[in-house]
Order: structure tokens, then C-alpha cells, then sequence
């Protein structure tokens, strides 16, 4: 077989991978004990071999380029595998360990994820977290995560989903709205009403709200004067504040259910959900760091 590498790119990359993670040379030289010249050096060398920029330096910042990013994501999934293959025979494979790239929208996140990640520190504190909580589709080849949480089933064969839980969506308002512009009994009462809008960050689709009638499940587009563009949480903080009507998960919801700050409407109609799904790529060996946190996540969903 041809030599494609030698210890000098091999090293060159690992350096790479580094200043792309901190941002800058010198926090990589300084994870990786060298001088921030030799990464610089490092990364001349990669850039002078492909043939393209992989950083866009300025005074102020370091960012990765388009193709850097493509660079990053392949470079990184190769070492992992490296390290994982060298832990599996020298029997260091028990202690999961390194950077954990994980995407969740911001519901999931503050409700569900991050008040759990204390816990897997705790049982893994040589893996490393870095937490993308937003309601943007991420590209796992791009952008180099090893996971995500979603709200559909994915139409990339690629990935491999697991069902989180179908979490319960209920309609709420405060009493004082209700009492100024009245209950609505059926979902046809909601055109008489400020319904705030949630405007989803991959189709720039609003969300449409969904029932059941009579057993069945029904959508319905609903019209309001204020629309949440990217943080669906704005638009519970919209509806605690009097603004209107929400269509919103239970679970953001529950506690200001239990103490009257909110109340339930349209009940009759109530008891749709949606998923939140796990995903990850297909890959002939998962890093032993990304195995752990799925069997985390997925052993206490939902609780």
C-alpha cells in the first residue's frame, strides 16, 4: 500500500483539528505542549499540501474557511477512530474520554438535556462537552457533531434515529388574557385570538398548531401579531407575559400550570405530541465517548 501520510502530516492534523476546536493557535499549542509557531507551522504545511485556506485569520479572530470546516469534520471523525482502535487493544477502551459535540434545540435543552449533564460528568469527567442549543438543523459532515436532537424523523438515510419521547403539546394562557379576550371552546375560536408563532429555522415555515377531533389528528394554521423567528423558549415567555395564546410543550409549561401563573385551554381537543429524536451517523466504530452519552440519554428519557 502507498504511503499517503508521514509522522510530520499526521502530527500536522492533530494540531489542525486543535486550533479549529479552540480557536486559535495558541490554545492549541498550549493543549498540545508546543509552541503556537509550530501550529502555525503545522497548519501552512496542510494548507500548502491541499491547496486551499483552511483559516480566515484576522487580528481579532480565527475562524475556519468553508473548506476548513469540511477538513475538520473528516479529520476529526479519522482520529477518533485511530484513538478508539488503539484504546480497544491496549485495553484502555473502559474510560470514555475527549470532545463530545452535541446539537439540541433550545426546549429540550433547558428542559430536559442540561439539568442532566452534571450527572454524566460526574460518571465521565474525561469527556469533554460542547453544547449547541439552537433550533437550527446542524450538518454533521460540516460541522463535525456526533449528535443531535430533533423534533422529526430524518430524511438522510445516513443517520440513525432514537425516539426520545413524544412530548405532550397543550394551549395556555394566562387568566388575566382569558379574562380580557375570553376562552376559546373550539379550535375554530382561536381566528378571534392572538396566537403567538413559532417560525421554523430550516423552512421558515410557521408552525402549525394540531388537535384531535374526534379521534383524529387535525392542524390548524392559526394568525397572531407576533412571531418567535428563532428560540421557540421566546414564545413561552411571550404567553407567561400576557402576550397571547401558545401552543407549547407540557413539559416548558408545567410548573407554571401548577401554580395558576398559566391555565390549560381547549382540553377537549388536547393530547397531541411531538418526537424528540436522537441522531447520529452511521459508523462502523462510534467513538466509546458518544456510545456512553446514548446510553445515558437513553436510559432516563423524558425523565
Amino acid at each position: 500500500m502507498t504511503r499517503h501520510f508521514d509522522d510530520l502530516q499526521l502530527g500536522s492534523i492533530e494540531l489542525f483539528c486543535l486550533a479549529a476546536e479552540t480557536s486559535s493557535f495558541t490554545g492549541a499549542a498550549t493543549l498540545a505542549g508546543v509552541t503556537p509557531a509550530a501550529v502555525s507551522r503545522s497548519v501552512a504545511r496542510l494548507e500548502e499540501r491541499l491547496g486551499v485556506r483552511l483559516f480566515v485569520r484576522t487580528t481579532r479572530q480565527m475562524r475556519l474557511t468553508e473548506g476548513g470546516r469540511s477538513y475538520y469534520a473528516q479529520c476529526r471523525q479519522a482520529l477518533s477512530q485511530l484513538v478508539e482502535a488503539e484504546r480497544a487493544l491496549s485495553g484502555g477502551q473502559a474510560v470514555p474520554s475527549g470532545l463530545l459535540r452535541i446539537s439540541v434545540p433550545t426546549p429540550y435543552a433547558h428542559f430536559r438535556l442540561l439539568p442532566r449533564l452534571a450527572g454524566f460528568r460526574q460518571l465521565y469527567p474525561q469527556v469533554q462537552i460542547d453544547i449547541h442549543a439552537s433550533n437550527r438543523n446542524i450538518d454533521f459532515a460540516d460541522e463535525g457533531y456526533d449528535l443531535a436532537i430533533r423534533g422529526r424523523e430524518p430524511a438522510d438515510s445516513s443517520l440513525i434515529a432514537r425516539r426520545l419521547e413524544d412530548a405532550e403539546l397543550v394551549i395556555v394562557a394566562t387568566p388575566e388574557y382569558l379574562r380580557v379576550a375570553g376562552t376559546p371552546q373550539t379550535p375554530q375560536d382561536l381566528a378571534a385570538h392572538e396566537c403567538i408563532q413559532f417560525e421554523l429555522p430550516s423552512s421558515g415555515r410557521k408552525v402549525p398548531w394540531s388537535f384531535l377531533v374526534g379521534g383524529k389528528r387535525e392542524e390548524l394554521e392559526v394568525s397572531g401579531g407576533i412571531t418567535c423567528l428563532e428560540d421557540f423558549l421566546a414564545t413561552v415567555t411571550l404567553v407567561k407575559s400576557g402576550a397571547g395564546l401558545m401552543q407549547a410543550y407540557r413539559f416548558t409549561v408545567q410548573q407554571e400550570l401548577d401554580s395558576g401563573q398559566l391555565l390549560e385551554v381547549l382540553t377537549p381537543y388536547g393530547g397531541t405530541s411531538r418526537p424528540f429524536i436522537l441522531l447520529y451517523p452511521h459508523a462502523r466504530h462510534v467513538p466509546l465517548r458518544v456510545r456512553a452519552f446514548i446510553d445515558f440519554l437513553t436510559q432516563g428519557a423524558g425523565a
